[in-house]
């Protein structure tokens, strides 16, 4: 007994000296419980994001964190000022998030990880050769491709940490709304022009809510945006020649083509144009139709400008249409009767008649002077630069919108070479449509609305007199009123508050809000958004160390994240996860994470 309490004592007087195990004195096991902090000083790493994506960027932390790291967080209050901080590189490792609006893998990842892409911050050969490789294969050949493309995107030089594929939820008021008429689209933005109420009477007087979260526009001219921040406005401000179905299949339907084809070799394609929509403008506050037709001079013009990167300052969209490399008016019936269909199924004339009223009798130079139900018709020819099918998934794209020739030609009248941001005015500038002492709205819309005026807090669309009247397609609610609410916790407290009617982006861990709320209806569906972290490529230890990228890849948890957010999400392993099944799978591993941190700070 007397033994036993000398030796406690000697225990206590030791531990109270200071004395304590070195490094060289502590187990294996307990290095692995503590990280790789008692082997290695601690690495800080600065994590950038938005204050809507806290949630993540508090995981991500932890996850750092017990992993060895230090973390600072670089939250910023809204997309504006994150993209500020990201330019000046303040960062090495920026919350992102990619949707293929498209449908299509090439669009996953051309603008994002291609040299020179319009997103992208990364110069990899090898990569740029899989991304060019993957987009002239079919289906079933490029998912092998792909799965090379993540190998080497994702474990090889760790350029990106993936995080999560999201799903795709929006609630509808069906108190206001008619749930049947409101689109849930896989890749597509939010298409207004079928929403109405449950009271049709309201069409005129009562205007519809929804919102977004950025509130400042990037630009209205399709070409020089790619964003959260103009891809639902554009879509339903300029048509384009084909458009996607909820499940992502290109089809005619809704768009300024009648019908279109794609001929044999898979480098040229046709669109018959219909006659219907004319380009909308705001005049005293009220949507006005100009009286010009939407036609093939537009269309020729808006896509040579979309694929020439040199059409405007800032092209953002350039990456998506460059393997445009012609496009051109159709004026001879015999080249649709001897140019054969895709696949050998028949003439390109036969498959342009496909359904419609009136058969092509004859083609016209003129846009005005079109008649659909006479038999007169334009056709348009696009050609590529090589085999590449999947061009069609970009002309849905809202960054192929139609422009007016007519109008853009008259505002953009500075030299691109000497382009003053300062004094130069382009089309699209969100300045001229932004209340205040800047405010001179040039807008010529060719979709089913238009936007009428914008201030910090709203932007108010008014429907195009001129787009298809009297079809299915015509747009069925007058006014359209987008409110600017970044935090996903006011936007829905707004829709429970009745104050908005459409909230497209409920959070998954309030979905229960939703779904019991008699009121509202939450539509749900799988989506091709996913959530990653981009490595900083310039000035960091990070762009330089492939081990320490490597060290925080192998830190993210995907299973933790998924079970915060109540299973409500999907792993992934690159933005093509949603898209193509490579079988590529990110698993968490501490054992990597100080193996990478090792080699790191021995290099």
């Amino acid at each position: 007994m007397k033994k036993t309490y000398v030796t406690f004592l000697m225990i206590v007087l030791l531990v109270l000296s200071g004395c304590i195990n070195t490094k060289s004195s502590v187990s294996e096991e307990e290095k692995a419980n503590d990280g790789v902090a008692n082997t290695n000083e601690a690495v800080e790493i600065e994590v950038l994001g938005m204050a809507s994506s806290e949630d993540d960027l508090n995981i991500v932390r932890d996850q750092l964190e017990k992993n060895g790291f230090k973390v600072k967080l670089n939250i910023q209050p809204d997309y504006g000022s994150f993209t500020a901080q990201k330019d000046a590189g303040n960062y090495d490792i920026a919350h992102s998030s990619w949707t293929t609006v498209t449908g299509n893998p090439d669009y996953a990842v051309r603008a994002l990880f291609k040299s020179e892409g319009a997103n992208s911050i990364m110069s990899d050969e090898e990569v740029d050769r899989l991304i060019d490789q993957a987009s002239t294969e079919t289906p079933e050949e490029f998912a092998t491709t792909y799965k090379e493309l993540e190998q080497r995107l994702v474990f090889d030089q760790a350029y990106i940490a993936p995080l999560y594929n999201s799903f795709k939820a929006q609630g509808v008021n069906t108190e206001i709304l008619k749930e049947e008429t409101v689109r849930l689209a896989k890749s597509r933005a939010v298409a207004w022009e079928t929403i109405d109420y449950q009271d049709t009477s309201k069409r005129d007087s009562t205007p519809l809510v929804t919102q977004q979260a950025i509130g400042t526009l990037t630009s209205l001219d399709p070409i020089k945006g790619n964003d959260g921040s103009i891809n639902t406005l554009n879509t339903n401000m300029y048509v384009r020649l084909v458009n996607l179905t909820d499940d992502d299949v290109v089809t005619s339907d809704g768009s300024l083509s009648r019908n279109h084809v794609i001929a044999d070799g898979n480098s040229e394609y046709f669109f018959l144009l219909r006659d219907d929509i004319n380009f909308a403008k705001i005049t005293d506050e009220k949507a006005e139709d100009t009286g010009e037709r939407v036609g093939a001079d537009d269309v020729i013009f808006s896509l040579q400008r979309a694929s020439n990167a040199e059409s405007v300052p800032d092209h953002r969209t350039y990456s998506l249409h460059e393997h445009i490399q012609d496009a051109e008016l159709v004026t001879d019936l015999s080249v649709l009767d001897s140019t054969q269909q895709s696949g050998g199924e028949g003439t390109v004339r036969e498959a342009l008649e496909q359904g419609i009223d009136a058969k092509i009798g004859e083609l016209v130079t003129d846009k005005n002077d079109a008649n659909n139900q006479e038999g007169k018709y334009q056709v348009v020819k696009v050609t590529t630069s090589k085999p590449f099918p999947q061009v069609l998934n970009y002309l849905a794209h809202q960054s192929a919108g139609i422009v007016s020739k007519q109008q853009v030609e008259n505002i953009n009248t500075y030299d691109v070479a000497s382009f003053d941001p300062t004094t130069d005015i382009p089309y699209g500038d969100q300045n001229t449509v932004t209340e205040g002492a800047q405010f001179d709205n040039h807008l010529y819309a060719s979709g089913p609305y238009i936007l009428k005026s914008k201030d910090d807090y709203e932007a108010t669309f008014l429907k195009n007199p001129a787009y298809m009247p009297g079809t299915d397609n015509e747009a069925n609610i007058s006014t359209v009123i987008v409110k600017f609410i970044q935090d996903p916790d006011s936007a829905l407290s707004a829709l429970r508050n009745g104050e908005i009617h459409l909230f497209n982006g409920v959070p998954e861990t309030k979905y229960d809000l939703v779904e019991n709320d008699e009121k509202l209806y939450l539509q749900k569906n799988d989506s091709n958004a996913v959530i990653y972290l981009l490595f900083n490529t310039e000035n960091r230890e990070v762009s330089n160390s492939e081990d320490l990228r490597k060290a925080i890849l192998y830190s993210i948890n995907q299973d933790e994240i998924i079970s915060f957010y109540q299973n409500n999400k999907k792993k992934a392993v690159s933005t093509v996860s949603p898209l193509v099944d490579t079988g590529n799978e990110l698993v968490a591993d501490p054992e990597k994470v100080r193996e990478f941190l090792s080699k790191y700070h021995n290099r």
